[in-house]
């Protein structure tokens, strides 16, 4: 964002700060991107589910404080090591009117978890629900969930699985689940202009939501609108004109903008998204732990937060957020120092320095050309190579398949802030997240024990073993989890943020 646009916004948002033509009791969200769908069983995106679990509920949810409480369910027990009872609530209804039951729950978790169970497809959600083997709707009321292991985990991934009716998907047909919605949320559909817009009104038979997040009852507002806007200063702009209420992914450049306006605010919320370099550890110069060590002690990661970020995230030295279950707290991190970074570099037999290529998408280019800055003065030559988001997956993570590059400037979310959605994938050998060709079999060992481990202190302590190997081991440069930053209107109230990225529009009001 340069200087001459930053100040044709604030010139702008003078002029369009004229009275707010938008009606009282619609709410208006600038959003990144539009969803991919509105069927909560055919997606992996996390912006896709932030529009539509607005319109779906689960069985459970999350408090602001990412604690899982009852929301379709009522409560959970867990019968033994492998057997999950829910009790359901009664006078949940669905959109068109009909009674939630058991059955729809049991319909719902099939369709996640069984193969070719949506017309002959398999959902791309299936492996979030881990070893469930059977659901089991036991009355109008209860249902009962199998596994064939241990998985402490359950509670923490059920949040994300929005409950679907049993009867409307077999009226409407797979195909017309992309926008055929019928769900339990508070909010029903009432147009989807791809590209544009999702829209929504009240749904006034709501049964009110979880009772551990107050106030319970239908929403505040009778419209909710999720206008995409996905240009990072037009979203400013609307929120500045007072065309929008709430726009997310404020970059923090842009949040001083927002703040020095009149009407708006900047609210911010611990994310759960790590960023870190990853480092190819099967051949070239990062196959040496020595260049990687000198690279983590070339960077001054806190000055980077401070003048780029503006403070707006936390240091982490390892794949787990600072919030996350099992992290450890006592790892001893690598300090910026470049004298150090100098000799070890030398002592891998680069005493003159050493050119490596950076790989990063658009939107991390800053940061990347800033890491190569910061990283010169201790011998790192770094280009930064600019590619497709998609290309550079397909480039590191290849499943324990030869990498195609040096080091790439990426992160990984975890909304659960449990370790077997960041660590697992990013770490074990060969798994899906592994961009580093990183192999340690005595971490698989503790991350494979970890999965079924149902003591909760013992289950963090096998973390918390693995993290450290892993500190030593240095696969990658682990930077930090950035605050996500969001523009607010001062007519809004009663909403607040997510770590996990949702925006919960059931409490929010515009006074």
């Amino acid at each position: 964002m340069n200087i001459q646009r930053l100040a044709v916004i604030a010139m702008l948002a003078g002029v369009l700060s004229a009275p707010e033509t938008v009606a009282a009791q619609e709410l208006r969200v600038g959003f990144t991107a539009d969803a991919l769908t509105l069927d909560p069983a055919n997606h992996r995106d996390r912006g896709t589910e932030t529009i539509i679990r607005n319109m779906f509920d689960g069985l459970v949810t999350r408090d602001s404080s990412m604690k899982v409480v009852p929301e379709i369910a009522e409560g959970w027990q867990a019968l033994d090591s492998t057997t999950y009872q829910f009790k359901i609530r009664q006078g949940v209804k669905f959109h068109d009117g009909s009674d939630l039951t058991a059955e729809d729950i049991k319909f719902t978790i099939d369709r996640l978890v069984k193969e070719n169970a949506m017309g002959g497809q398999t959902s791309p959600r299936q492996s979030l629900l881990g070893p469930i083997t059977n659901i089991e709707a036991v009355d109008d009321h209860t249902v009962v969930i199998k596994l064939d292991s241990a998985w402490p985990n359950l509670p923490a991934m059920l949040p994300f699985q929005e409950v679907v009716s049993k009867a409307h998907v077999e009226r409407v047909g797979e195909p017309a689940m992309a926008d055929a919605v019928n769900g339990t949320g508070p909010f029903k559909l009432v147009e989807w202009r791809k590209g544009d817009s999702v829209i929504m009104e009240r749904f006034d038979d709501y049964y009110g939501g979880a009772t551990d997040i107050a106030p319970v009852g239908k929403a505040c507002v009778e419209r909710v609108i999720f206008k995409i806007i996905p240009e990072n200063a037009s979203r400013v702009l609307a929120l500045l004109s007072g065309d929008v209420h709430i726009i997310n992914s404020v970059t923090p450049d842009l949040a001083r903008e927002i703040e020095a306006h009149p009407d708006t605010d900047v609210v911010a919320v611990n994310g759960t998204r790590t960023t870190f370099i990853a480092l190819n550890n099967q051949e070239g110069p990062f196959a040496d732990i020595r260049v990687r060590r000198a690279l983590a002690h070339a960077l001054d990661r806190q000055i980077i937060i401070d003048r780029i970020l503006y403070g707006n995230a936390t240091l982490t030295d390892g794949i787990l957020s600072p919030d996350a279950f099992g992290k450890n707290k006592d790892l001893p991190g690598y300090t910026y120092d470049v004298d150090k970074a100098k000799a070890l570099l030398a002592e891998a037999g680069y005493p003159e320095g050493l050119e490596v290529t950076l790989d990063a998408d658009g939107s991390t280019k800053e940061l990347a050309e800033v890491i190569a800055v910061v990283a010169k003065r201790a011998g790192f030559d770094i280009k930064v190579a600019i590619g497709e988001s998609s290309t550079l997956k397909s480039r590191y993570r290849t499943k324990g398949g030869p990498i195609d590059g040096q080091m790439w400037l990426t992160s990984w979310g975890n909304g659960s802030l449990d370790p077997v959605g960041i660590f697992v994938p990013t770490h074990r050998t060969a798994d899906r997240g592994n961009s580093s060709g990183y192999s340690n079999p005595e971490v698989d060992a503790l991350l494979d024990a970890a999965n079924t481990e149902t003591d909760p202190a013992k289950r963090a302590e096998l973390y918390s073993k693995a993290e450290a190997i892993v500190s030593s081991d240095l696969p990658n440069i682990y930077l930090w989890v950035a605050q996500d930053l969001y523009g607010v209107s001062k007519k809004l109230s009663g909403w607040q943020p997510s770590s996990d990225s949702r925006i919960n529009l059931h409490d929010a009001c515009l006074n």
